[in-house]
């Protein structure tokens, strides 16, 4: 396969959340003409592709993850006239385009679910989801005491008595994938958006799509002691192989081929790496870095097991550090190291710092200023690791979490769900500051439909536009200095040097990246220096990070 085939193996990709990007006809929430007149910025700021979470019609029970139909555009972002003069706009920017594709559940509106309900029980447009009768003796206990991610049972009951599975909110009801009819409702939506010019797909929930829910069913407490596999009822079971396979085919019949990166918040790398390879997704999201600290150890750690994963798939690593569910990581790195704990993943609607946020972020404080020199080291790390590396939007302004959200104003069902012990993701997807001034600050002209706190102004586009020491400009510089070296290294350039404790130094071919993720500074080797997240002087300052070109 040639580069133009296999471009998102070392591709930047800038993650957009529609609706908090850019409000283009003023009422308050991003759309789609929004994105399209802010080409110009993410072609300026050097990434390769841009991905969208869901713009689908939607009630908005989960931020657009509950899709009422897969191949059309919600009203309030925009249609799909919008959505193709957006996708040439940014490939004539020379920017690719991947669209999120929600495979695990539909919404309860669904035309299929409402078929099912007015069905009723024991019918054939039931099969295409989970119904069950419920225990008791009339019915009226859920088929299992299982919880929701969100909080809650995984059980709802209809009218006629039957309940229905969901993993996540009521109101995102799963598919039942041994219906031949979800199979060739997905093959149908992979080639509607590929025939419009969509260069790949992100996959949610990748690993939860094959499940087997025949009696007897583990209790909840049982069910905590299974780990995602083959004995799973739900996740990362190898049934799911045979899904991707059939995808990929479909992926295949387009030149250049669909690329596509898969959710899978499994444990075990080498499950992990079976989502990744070339038969199958081709690629899949490695998120440990989302939950790990600013520690040498840790990103060591991470970086020796995920190339070697990516060596044994035939993919190539994903590098995260933010995205639309967890706290933005300039705001991670102010706090306190936590406990390493056992290494195992969490689900991705765990908050590692929900303490912080249900105090609105003073107890404990954050130091922003070394969260954001950590956060600038951490990007600048991975920015030149083998692989391909995702932004998430705003973090190139040095954005942090918002904490101090009112209860009125957060739309999160995991907060309501779990009755406010867990305030849930808002604080990572309010509307980005593209000026000081004004109701949005430059996101439009209406109230944003989350508020942006009084501090977000010192974050603007604008601002920091003007100013060379800001964020902007090192992202900037980043990712441009990345796209220039790339051409110069293969993914087997990578060699970890030999470093002072606390620090982590590679070499990719005739350039290092030295990273201090300690406190004390170190000596550096002799060397060009092209690129420091901060200040440097003959060493080495703490949380910081240099790029060099050795002697």
């Amino acid at each position: 396969m040639t580069q133009r085939d296999t471009w998102w193996k070392t591709a930047v990709v800038y993650q957009i959340y529609p609706r908090s990007f850019a409000d283009a006809n003023g009422d308050g929430l991003g759309d789609l003409a929004g994105i399209t007149s802010r080409a110009a910025y993410l072609q300026a700021l050097g990434v390769d592709a841009v991905w969208l979470s869901p713009f689908y019609p939607s009630a908005l029970a989960d931020g657009g993850y509950d899709v009422d139909d897969y191949r059309d555009v919600d009203p309030r972002i925009g249609s799909l006239a919008d959505f193709d003069a957006m996708t040439a706009t940014l490939h004539a920017a020379g920017l690719k385009v991947i669209v999120d594709i929600v495979p695990n559940h539909s919404s309860n509106r669904h035309r299929w679910f409402q078929e099912a309900l007015a069905a009723g029980p024991g019918s054939a447009a039931r099969e295409r989801y989970i119904f069950r009768d419920g225990k008791g003796p009339h019915g009226d206990e859920p088929p299992t005491d299982w919880r929701a991610a969100f909080g809650g049972s995984t059980w709802t009951r209809v009218p006629d008595g039957q309940w229905y599975f969901h993993l996540f909110a009521p109101e995102q009801p799963d598919w039942n994938w041994d219906h031949p009819d979800v199979h060739q409702e997905f093959l149908d939506t992979i080639r509607f958006w590929s025939d419009r010019g969509v260069d790949g797909f992100r996959i949610d929930v990748a690993h939860a799509l094959a499940k087997d829910l025949t009696e007897p069913l583990p209790t909840a407490a049982e069910l905590a002691h299974i780990p995602a596999g083959p004995g799973h009822p739900f996740y990362d079971r190898d049934e799911v192989d045979a899904i991707y396979r059939e995808w990929r085919q479909v992926f295949d019949q387009y030149d250049p081929p669909r690329c596509a990166v898969g959710e899978a918040w499994v444990d075990d790398p080498q499950r992990r790496g079976r989502y990744a390879r070339p038969d199958l997704l081709g690629q899949a999201f490695n998120f440990d870095l989302l939950r790990a600290n600013f520690a040498a150890a840790e990103f060591h750690d991470s970086v020796t097991q995920n190339l070697a994963v990516a060596r044994q798939s035939g993919s190539s690593s994903t590098w995260v550090l933010s995205n639309h569910d967890v706290v933005r990581h300039a705001s991670r790195y102010g706090l306190p190291l936590a406990p390493r704990g056992d290494g195992a993943f969490p689900p991705p609607t765990l908050r590692r710092d929900t303490a912080w946020l249900l105090t609105g972020g003073t107890n404990p404080p954050e130091d922003t200023a070394l969260g954001l020199r950590r956060a600038k080291a951490a990007t600048q790390f991975i920015l030149g690791l083998p692989g391909s590396a995702y932004v998430y939007q705003g973090e190139e302004l040095g954005l942090r979490e918002v904490a101090a959200l009112d209860a009125a104003d957060r739309q999160d069902p995991t907060f309501f769900r779990s009755e406010g012990t867990d305030v849930g993701r808002d604080g990572c997807r309010v509307p980005l500051p593209w000026t000081d001034h004004g109701p949005g600050l430059g996101f439009g002209e209406a109230t944003p439909h989350l508020p942006q706190p009084e501090w977000f102004k010192d974050y603007a586009v604008t601002r920091e536009e003007a100013d060379p020491a800001a964020p902007l400009a090192f992202y900037r510089q980043a990712l441009h200095l990345r796209r220039d070296l790339l051409h110069s290294v293969t993914d087997e350039d990578f060699t970890w040097l030999d470093a002072p404790a606390g620090v982590l130094a590679y070499a990719r071919g005739a350039w290092q990246v030295w990273t201090n993720f300690g406190e004390t500074p170190a000596d550096l080797p002799d060397g060009q220096i092209l690129l420091a997240s901060g200040p440097v002087g003959k060493t080495l300052p703490g949380a910081t990070t240099v790029l060099l070109s050795a002697a």
